[in-house]
């Protein structure tokens, strides 16, 4: 659902642009909580909640690991993609629109992507023994694609730079999107349920804080050493993940 949720935001912010998107994608959430109000079981996500902070954080391993590497994952892609890439594509003339587009279409894309990894990723019977190596291989192959790219960044390899940062980005896009809807069926698959709602909720504050602290880095490390850096932090990041 996130994935197409993805998929509507960036077509409308194509199609009618940035503030009539955002009025529009309000009226529609709204119009999700409606229904979600007047629909859903009045019992649903109910639960006994922790009664102190150790007790809040005193998670099972399988959701304090996944949290842990939900905030290294969104943190290492927003540390290259929030600032660094858009700056960095200025710099070789790329225009407002130009730049707009490209995030746009990339968003719309990262959302087909996710709402089509129940599809992409082979299922095994018990829901763990296939879906965990897999969200393994997808976290490595994440972390070289930052790596490869800083390579050729910082070789300055081609006379496109910024193509090679747009077919990076894409490729990254793919991996990142399998990655994060595996993470997301796997804490569906690891909380409680007796706390699934507080697990679940804990597991995406972690997401929040990762992305706070990659938007931070990414400023930080661009001007500090350009995209090269942003790149080389996101590899860093991405590798407690694995």
């Amino acid at each position: 659902m996130k994935g197409v949720g993805f998929f509507i935001g960036g077509l409308l912010l194509v199609v009618v642009g940035f503030q009539p998107a955002l009025w529009l994608m309000a009226g529609l959430l709204a119009c999700v909580l409606a229904a979600g109000l007047a629909l859903l079981p009045q019992n649903l996500g109910k639960s006994k909640p922790s009664k102190s902070i150790d007790e809040f954080f005193g998670k099972s391993r399988g959701v304090n690991l996944l949290a842990g590497a939900r905030v290294f994952m969104f943190g290492a892609r927003d540390v290259w993609f929030v600032v660094g890439v858009p700056v960095f594509l200025y710099t070789f003339d790329w225009t407002f629109l130009q730049v707009g587009t490209f995030l746009a279409v990339w968003t719309i894309a990262y959302g087909c992507v996710q709402a089509a990894a129940p599809r992409l990723v082979e299922r095994s019977r018990d829901g763990m023994s296939k879906e965990v190596p897999a969200a393994q291989i997808w976290s490595i192959i994440l972390v070289a694609i930052p790596v490869a790219l800083s390579v050729l960044v910082g070789l300055n390899y081609g006379p496109r730079p910024d193509l090679v940062i747009v077919i990076g980005l894409g490729l990254f896009g793919v991996a990142f999107a399998i990655n994060s809807s595996l993470h997301s069926y796997l804490i569906l698959a690891y909380a409680g349920s007796a706390k699934t709602a507080e697990d679940v909720g804990f597991y995406y504050a972690a997401n929040a804080t990762g992305r706070l602290a990659g938007t931070l880095l990414s400023g930080l490390l661009y001007q500090i050493s350009g995209l090269t850096g942003c790149l080389i932090g996101s590899a860093v990041m991405l590798w407690p993940a694995c």
